[in-house]
């Protein structure tokens, strides 16, 4: 028994040690979010273009990206790796709030617009992509610092 108890006091001594490199944020993360650049997706004579390949983001800050397509090709948005380590507080289409915990995909067979609303939670670099259209250049990447 004094051995697990020296084992367990030898662990909270060394909490806030193991701690001192984590983040911490105060208050609600999400209240004031920064809007990123437009993400416009069919730019170009060929409709393969888009605005911008790279965002660079900082974990526990509140995001809004809004894809806007033009509807000179259909785009079926991906990002797989990076809505798995995003918290996500809604998506916004058509002045329509759609509450969910995960994003799969953002279809966009014609022109239209997609706000999503966000903080991400792991720092990495995650791809972006219109499905099947990456090597065409729809693709792009998230820098998560």
């Amino acid at each position: 028994m004094k051995i697990h108890l020296a084992a367990v006091s030898l662990m909270l001594a060394l909490v806030p040690t193991l701690m001192a490199g984590q983040a911490h944020a105060e208050g609600y993360l999400a209240q004031k979010v920064e809007r990123l650049p437009v993400l416009e997706l069919g730019l170009g004579q060929a409709g393969y273009g888009v605005s911008q390949k790279d965002f660079n983001l900082q974990t526990g800050k509140g995001y809004v990206l809004k894809l806007k397509s033009t509807g000179a090709k259909e785009c079926a948005w991906i990002a797989p790796e990076f809505t798995n380590f995003i918290w996500l507080r809604k998506v916004e289409v058509q002045k329509v709030e759609i509450k969910a915990s995960h994003i799969y995909e953002i279809e966009m067979e014609r022109e239209g617009e997609a706000e999503i609303f966000f903080v991400p939670i792991r720092p990495g670099e995650y791809a972006w992509s219109c499905s099947g259209l990456a090597d065409k250049g729809m693709a792009g990447r998230f820098i998560v610092k």
